[in-house]
């Protein structure tokens, strides 16, 4: 059995690169606690405040053997920091990390997940409807890219980058859902509204029955209340701690 190298950085990284850690790695356990995890596959990306560099998840690792310690600090072109570090990334599971952090320098982290509710949803012409509050959220800021294969070239990012221009949703054809935040704690509460927004459409597309939609203006003026209700202070950050709470609840392990 192939035994997960103990690695501890607390001591030897700055403060903020440490936060940055911890709040990372409650992420990655987080999604694996929702079972939104694909094996080894998908990431959650992070800037460390005041620097170019990133922490992503180490490659072969399951999201509930992440630690802050085992995450892997690289630069935007997935170069590893530390040549001393025991681990390796996917490259290609970063292109669209770097893609996103090359044009969004005011977020720091960029989520994105296979989850069969996005997939699903983003393989619908219609694409995600306003059928809930939840989707009311995400469509005030909503963006979708078209499948182009597994490989994301160069061509490709730039095409990526102009879908997405300023929103913090994506849909990615046929692929998954992506989300953005000024925090870790905002991009977390973005595809917990995306994954909702697309689980109740399901539900509520298997009934058959003819759905009442939301009107476009109540979604337009939503952005403004989502702003307020699920992003910084009053949104992603007031719900952070307990999120924090609940990993430290289940397995402490992931703040080492």
């Amino acid at each position: 059995m192939f035994e997960i190298p103990q690695l501890d950085l607390k001591n030897k990284v700055s403060a903020q690169e440490w936060q940055t850690r911890v709040d990372l790695a409650a992420c990655y356990r987080l999604i694996a606690m929702h079972g939104w995890d694909d094996l080894i596959y998908t990431h959650i990306s992070a800037r460390i405040p005041d620097t170019e560099h990133l922490l992503i998840n180490a490659f072969g690792l399951a999201f509930d053997e992440i630690t802050a310690s085992n995450l892997v600090k690289i630069d935007i072109d997935g170069n590893i920091i530390d040549k001393s570090c025991p681990f390796e990334i996917n490259p290609a599971g970063f292109t669209i990390h770097s893609a996103v952090h090359e044009v969004r320098h005011e977020d720091q982290c960029v989520l994105h997940l296979h989850t069969n509710e996005t997939i699903a949803i983003a393989s619908l012409e219609e694409g995600l409807l306003p059928l809930s509050q939840y989707s009311a959220f995400a469509l005030a800021s909503m963006s979708y890219h078209d499948y182009e294969g597994l490989a994301v070239n160069a061509e490709e990012k730039k095409r990526l980058q102009q879908d997405l221009g300023n929103a913090n949703f994506m849909l990615l054809r046929n692929h998954g859902g992506l989300t953005l935040g000024k925090t870790i704690g905002d991009a977390y509460m973005h595809m917990y509204d995306l994954t909702r927004a697309c689980q109740v459409q399901l539900q509520i597309m298997a009934t058959g029955m003819k759905p009442i939609m939301i009107e476009q203006g109540i979604v337009d003026g939503i952005k403004a209340q989502a702003n307020i209700v699920h992003t910084g202070l009053t949104g992603g950050q007031k719900s952070w701690p307990a999120m924090l709470r609940r990993v430290y609840r289940q397995d402490p392990s992931f703040a080492s």
